[in-house]
Parts: structure tokens; C-alpha cells; sequence
């Protein structure tokens, strides 16, 4: 029976950093990338560095489908790094709270391991664990790998 490995990336860094861990330790598992969109944090759903003075409207039709367009991006790099362990990623887009909704995920889904980053911010930050991943680590149903 193969394990089912929830892998949510934001776009930092460290949640690349995190899937390549998740498919070089992990033979014969299935792979899920889970990005959220954050309707109260506009910076945390592009996983680029944005000028919100100059992107569309919070909370607007287009600000969700830059967001959308964004997340494309992000799972089509990720399938990109997938390809080179011959892995075929399972991708889903949620919108909401996200460590509620990772957690919600991994609880709904039969998710098996969360492997994630640290925090989102730059590898070289200080912080020991982001605000999301602190939730997830002690709120998750399952085991969770914290790479940094």
C-alpha cells in the first residue's frame, strides 16, 4: 500500500526545497501539491513577490484570477521537478485559511505525511517556524516533516 504525501507549497523557497525531499525519500507514494489562495493575506497567495499597490484589487474577480494564473504557474514548476523523479502530482487549489485548510485536506483525503517548509519567507530567515507551519505541525492528523 503506497503512502499519500500532501506537499503545500506557497511558492517559497523552502516549499521547492520541500517537494524535492517529499520525491527523493519517498519510492512509491502518491504526491499531492496543495496551494491556497488566502483571501485575508494578499501577498500570501501569489507565490511571487508582489506590489500590492499595483496588483488588481484585493478580493476583486481579477485579483483572484491573478492569483489562479499564479497557482497554474506554481503547479506547472512543480510538475517540472516531479518529472525528474518520473512522478506524476496530483495539484489542488483551495481558497481559505491555510493552515486550516492543510490541515482540513490532509484530514479529508486520507493524507498519510505532510512534508512542508519551515516558513515561507527566504531560506536564509531566521525564524525558526512560520505562523502556517506552526498550526499544521501541532493541529495535523498525521506526521509532518518540517524541511528547511
Amino acid at each position: 500500500m503506497s503512502k499519500h504525501i500532501l506537499v503545500p507549497m506557497d511558492g517559497a523557497p523552502l516549499s521547492e526545497k520541500a517537494l524535492e525531499v517529499a520525491l527523493s525519500e519517498n519510492d512509491d507514494a502518491e504526491f499531492t501539491v496543495l496551494h491556497v489562495i488566502d483571501p485575508a493575506d494578499p501577498g500570501y497567495s501569489y507565490p511571487i513577490d508582489v506590489d500590492v499597490t499595483r496588483e488588481p484589487l484585493h478580493g476583486s474577480e481579477a485579483w483572484y484570477d491573478r492569483a489562479e494564473d499564479l497557482a497554474d504557474d506554481l503547479f506547472a514548476a512543480a510538475q517540472e521537478t516531479a518529472d525528474d523523479y518520473d512522478v506524476e502530482l496530483e495539484t489542488e487549489l483551495a481558497v481559505g485559511s491555510p493552515a486550516r485548510v492543510i490541515v482540513d485536506y490532509a484530514t479529508d483525503h486520507d493524507i498519510d505525511h505532510i512534508i512542508m517548509g519551515s516558513h515561507g519567507r527566504d531560506e536564509e530567515s531566521r525564524i525558526l517556524l512560520g505562523s502556517v507551519t506552526e498550526t499544521v505541525a501541532f493541529r495535523a492528523p498525521v506526521r509532518v516533516t518540517l524541511v528547511r
